[in-house]
């Protein structure tokens, strides 16, 4: 039986330690402060037992626990992220632990009237009279993706203590800067040789996903023409004029605060600017691969549309393709999936089969060879101050790692 004790004490451990990427940097890790938990990591994996641990030069760890039986085995991985969100700062987590949840308001701080209420986020009612884990509401949490991490070392370590439970090699993998979309870009999947992994980045129990959006970003710069103000007839172009044409061009609710399910969307994330110029920058997200396409045509008709009004090259429109939805590489190797929720089920986990509105490492490491389904961390309301994680879940989480191992080596 995995103690809670154990597994509250580990993840806290390493909310503890800010590991805020940064979306500006161009080193690996984006931050000097990851290297804090990865070297904690890597010191951990060695004390509990694991073989072949090794940290590179940009902070991703690899190790093994070997096999324990005594004929081939596919060998399988499991990948969670280390980092965290620059949505929300991660600096001075203070976790707050809720014994035996009531179902009522959170109050997470009084000083400054922050609750996480059921009546807003009603999933907290799923957890009626589990240990939950929260924020003092003035942080994120972190268990995107310390969940996953702190699940994944607790079942090495639970599969060391008790070899009775039979398995093949198992390789982990813990990545930077998988939150600003470059968690998968030094990932050497040669190095790591696993026949298929799985990243433990999900959120609700019970989530098994092998689908994701496909996923690009845009970068709309408007340039316009600053004069003096009183003498700016026929002369002043004010780019926040034509920004603003811009943005309502687009459809008005195919945005993420409109769309579900399957639906995809534009998403402004950031604005900055003034007379003189003005920058956009966008994610564009479409599970469909043809939607996808005709959602970048969009935005590219758009620019030139506003080019012919205003002058040429007045908008100037980049866009970048980020990862793809990786279903595609995931389907022919549906077997993967079949054992996540058969071990699932025998746990006695209702399996959650949906897509993923959002990507993972596992959606470019499947383009680059690894296929890698999602499972569940346990975590919800990820990025942001009302991010909380039920104890119970991450157990669970823990165990299907374990059964996984297990009956892929019955296989």
């Amino acid at each position: 039986m995995i103690s809670k004790e154990h597994i509250i004490k580990r993840f806290v451990s390493y909310v503890t330690i800010d590991t805020e990427s940064d979306p500006t940097s161009k080193t690996t890790p984006s931050t000097k402060k990851q290297w804090d938990l990865a070297n904690k990591l890597a010191d951990e994996l060695k004390a509990i037992g694991m073989q072949d641990v090794d940290i590179d030069d940009n902070a991703y760890i690899m190790a093994t626990l070997p096999s324990n039986v005594d004929k081939d085995v596919p060998v399988i991985g499991f990948i969670s992220h280390f980092d965290t969100s620059p949505d929300f700062t991660g600096a001075n987590v203070n976790p707050q632990i809720i014994e035996k949840y009531n179902g009522k308001d959170i109050v997470l701080n009084k000083a400054e009237n922050i609750v996480l209420s059921p009546d807003y986020f009603e999933d907290l009612l799923l957890y009626k009279g589990q240990t939950l884990i929260t924020t003092d509401g003035t942080t994120l949490l972190g268990a995107d993706d310390k969940a996953g991490i702190c699940e994944i070392v607790s079942a090495m370590e639970y599969l060391i203590n008790h070899p009775e439970i039979k398995h093949g090699k198992i390789r982990v993998g813990f990545t930077p800067d998988e939150e600003i979309g470059r968690g998968a870009h030094k990932f050497d999947v040669k190095k790591f040789g696993a026949d298929w992994a799985y990243t433990m980045d999900g959120s609700q129990i019970g989530e098994l996903e092998y689908e994701n959006f496909n996923a690009a970003k845009a970068v709309v710069k408007v340039k316009g023409k600053i004069v003096h103000p009183g003498y700016a007839k026929g002369k002043m172009i004010n780019s926040m004029y034509i920004a603003q044409e811009f943005i309502n061009s687009l459809p008005a609710l195919e945005t993420p605060e409109h769309t579900e399910g399957y639906q995809g969307f534009f998403h402004l994330h950031d604005i900055h600017g003034n007379v003189e110029e003005t920058t956009l920058q966008y994610i564009i997200r479409d599970h469909d691969k043809e939607h996808f396409e005709a959602r970048k045509e969009m935005m590219e008709k758009l620019t030139n549309e506003l080019n012919s009004q205003y002058g040429k090259e007045v908008i100037i429109t980049e866009i970048k393709d980020q990862y793809y939805n990786m279903r595609e590489k995931i389907e022919p190797v549906m077997h993967i999936v079949d054992i996540a929720e058969e071990a699932m089920k025998q746990l006695g986990i209702k399996p959650l089969i949906k897509a993923i509105r959002g990507g993972t490492d596992g959606s470019q490491l499947s383009y680059m060879g690894l296929p890698c389904p999602n499972i569940f961390a346990g975590g919800h309301n990820f990025h942001g101050r009302y991010e909380y994680v039920p104890v119970e879940s991450m157990i669970k989480a823990t165990e299907v790692i374990c059964k996984i191992a297990e009956l892929t080596a019955l296989k």
